[in-house]
């Protein structure tokens, strides 16, 4: 019995091994665990890729939206008729007195204006000339009168020496009370004043020049003239006769303003009107005048404002006067 029990001692014994009972084997066990939380790493990594690309996408839609909604909007500074700035084309008007629209006192300079070929039509249009005096039924004596009046575009720049062979004036080259006159003229041309203040300009659209001056001797080209503001308001003029047809040439202009010229003989008789209007700017004009008198007797011209279309001072303007 006892030899039977040793024998199955021996027998486990032989069957152990030498170090001891059998154990799980600790590296099996480590690689299944590291290939698990490898597992979950990747896996996380992948969700946080899809985050990731998700976002920008997200952001890429926000930013297309933005974009696409700004190119819908109206450019700023476009008006409902789509010109920059809000101004329709040719419907800039001045907006404030003489130193901010078409003429200029000596305070400030002068800022251009459209010029007479580009301003919008007038809504009450004017006659371009007025109608001279109908001729009398019987030929008229040597010493009858005779008076036309003639209005036209004024030249873009005049030589007052060609123009005035028997005397000119100029106004308004050294200020409102300025004058030069012809050197060794006839002196037929007489300036009566006028009601209102004269103020002095350089904004003329077209220029006169000159070289037989009293004053001034020689100029070159000369935007200067003078203007007076408000209805009722302008130039008294004269021109002595001689016993002969003369020529008047009177270069004047308006500034948002009907301008009327009157031209009638001291002696009574044929008289005759033109008128000049631009309710928006600024026109210049050149009217002719042919009258006859004799000695002693006088042409007489007003040159006034009839009527305003702003409040700051819309005004008729004189350049110059020339005879020949």
């Amino acid at each position: 019995m006892a030899d039977e029990d040793r024998t199955r001692a021996d027998s486990r014994a032989g069957d152990e091994p030498p170090d001891g009972p059998a154990r799980c084997h600790p590296r099996a066990v480590t690689e299944g665990q590291s290939s698990r939380a490898l597992r979950r790493v990747a896996r996380a990594r992948q969700r946080r890729r899809w985050a990731v690309e998700g976002f920008a996408v997200l952001a890429c839609l926000v930013v297309l939206i933005s974009y696409l909604s700004t190119r819908s909007d109206p450019e700023p500074g476009d008006d409902q008729a789509g010109r920059p700035g809000g101004v329709a084309a040719g419907a800039a008007r001045p907006s404030g007195p003489p130193a901010a629209g078409g003429r200029t006192g000596e305070a400030g300079p002068a800022m251009p204006g459209l010029r007479p070929r580009l301003r919008p039509p007038s809504p009450d249009p004017t006659p371009s000339a007025s109608v001279p005096a109908p001729p009398p039924a019987t030929p008229a004596s040597p010493e009858s009168p005779v008076l036309s009046m003639s209005r036209g575009e004024m030249p873009a720049e005049v030589d007052l020496t060609a123009v005035g062979t028997r005397d000119w004036m100029h106004w308004g080259e050294r200020g409102g009370n300025s004058t030069v006159r012809k050197r060794s003229g006839s002196g037929e041309i007489v300036d009566g004043g006028g009601s209102g203040a004269r103020v002095g300009w350089d904004g003329n659209q077209e220029y006169v020049r000159w070289s037989d001056g009293s004053s001034e001797r020689s100029v070159s080209g000369s935007s200067n003239g003078v203007y007076t503001c408000g209805a009722g308001n302008g130039f008294t003029l004269a021109v002595a006769g001689s016993g002969e047809l003369r020529t008047v040439q009177l270069y004047g202009g308006i500034w948002m303003a009907r301008g009327r010229l009157e031209a009638r003989l001291s002696t009574g008789g044929p008289a005759s009107t033109a008128l000049l209007e631009d309710p928006y700017t600024s026109q210049s004009a050149q009217f002719t005048i042919r009258f006859k008198l004799p000695k002693g007797a006088r042409l007489l011209l007003n040159w006034t404002v009839v009527k305003v279309f702003t409040p700051h001072c819309g005004n008729v303007g004189l350049q110059a006067v020339a005879v020949r």
